[in-house]
């Protein structure tokens, strides 16, 4: 469906938080290198509670590698540092969904990439500074896939 993407995670329970919305969305959640953590941490554990099983979570050394997996597909970098609003995006199946690590965000060099399709940014009151994370990628990942009928999804009117 849609590939979730944390760049250099450094907050294990926002992971684990991802790592349940991969599993929920039928999303691919990759994670790039350096990461904060280590999987046996016990906040990353109680947050993915136990769907790390049923989760596809991807692990890649750097923002190159992980572009090489992905074939051309569109990537949107999510970042308070753009006008454009995340809603207006027609989303397809396979884009991809781009997040920074808390507190900093995605760095510039990672914006300006050749890959990233479009900066985007979820609207939210002025003067504030971000979302969480995860709520983050959970706004994003649902937009996206209401978009596209909640494919997949046991939907009930």
């Amino acid at each position: 469906m849609f590939h979730i993407v944390f760049f250099e995670p450094r907050i294990p329970g926002n992971t684990g938080a991802a790592i349940r919305l991969a599993a929920c969305t039928g999303s691919t959640l990759h994670l790039i290198e350096p990461l904060g953590f280590d999987f046996s941490d016990v906040h990353l554990k109680r947050a993915g509670l136990d769907y790390h099983d049923l989760a596809d979570v991807q692990i890649h050394p750097s923002f190159d590698a992980f572009v090489d997996t992905m074939n051309g597909a569109r990537i949107f970098a999510f970042t308070g540092h753009t006008g454009n609003n995340f809603a207006k995006v027609a989303y397809k199946p396979g884009d991809v969904l781009l997040f920074g690590p808390e507190p900093t965000g995605l760095p510039v060099h990672i914006l300006a990439h050749p890959a990233v399709t479009q900066a985007v940014r979820i609207p939210m009151m002025p003067y504030l500074r971000s979302l969480n994370l995860t709520n983050s990628a959970s706004i994003a990942v649902y937009e996206a896939w209401r978009q596209n009928d909640f494919s997949g999804a046991a939907v009930f009117s």
